[in-house]
């Protein structure tokens, strides 16, 4: 029986068969050292060499696939302990001073400072244009008719989509919104960033409020 098993491992080699297809094939675990022993004057076809280089080239690729995601989980893991050690903080925004304190900062660094009638605040991202203006609605009383908007764009894009798109993020109807403004510079260039909404500018018409936050900006720099 062992003869009959080493006659048909020794034929399956021949025909260019790994050691790990052979004990597939032949339904049995047999020790690779055994196997060594045994195949070690078998010829091997031409093939082999191509096949055994295509083999380990799949199982390194395979290996990096399964490092890829271990770091991928580990980094998931280690995202969400932050997500949950300081989940907590988004409390504080409802206190009216942190509030306020955090909005004198967000508009100190984007916004606008030389229309003192109004607030003028910019920016790409959707967040940073949502955090301004719930911390603007937590710090004052707002009137909604005192906003406008305009979107800034690049020349290729469909202004009514990103008019649609920004009016979901401030919450404010289309009727508030300016006519769009068009960078000239962008004619005739295609845009590269696919996920790109162009600039939501804000317009909120209070002397005193820019007059507040401008010197609470100020206080807060001495």
């Amino acid at each position: 029986m062992k003869n009959t098993k080493k006659h048909e491992i020794i034929q399956l080699r021949k025909k260019g068969r790994t050691y790990s297809e052979i004990q597939k094939l032949i339904g049995a675990k047999i020790p690779k050292s055994t196997l060594s022993y045994w195949l070690k004057d078998i010829k091997l076809p031409k093939f082999y060499n191509i096949k055994r280089d295509k083999l380990i080239a799949k199982n390194l690729e395979n290996a990096r696939l399964i490092a890829k995601k271990i770091q991928k989980d580990k980094r998931v893991k280690y995202l969400d302990e932050i997500y949950k050690q300081n989940v907590q903080l988004k409390r504080l925004l409802f206190d009216i001073n942190i509030a306020k304190l955090l909005l004198a900062c967000l508009y100190l660094a984007e916004g606008g400072k030389k229309t003192k009638g109004s607030l003028v605040f910019g920016n790409s991202d959707p967040l940073i244009i949502k955090l301004f203006i719930k911390l603007l609605n937590i710090s004052y009383k707002v009137d909604k008719n005192k906003f406008r908007c305009t979107v800034q764009c690049r020349a290729d894009q469909n202004i009514e989509l990103l008019e649609k798109f920004w009016s979901g993020i401030v919450g404010l109807p289309l009727k508030q919104f300016y006519q769009a403004r068009i960078d000239p510079r962008t004619i005739g260039k295609k845009t590269k960033k696919i996920d790109y909404k162009g600039v939501c500018k804000i317009d909120y018409f209070s002397a005193h409020l820019f007059n507040e936050l401008t010197i609470i900006g100020k206080i807060i720099t001495e």
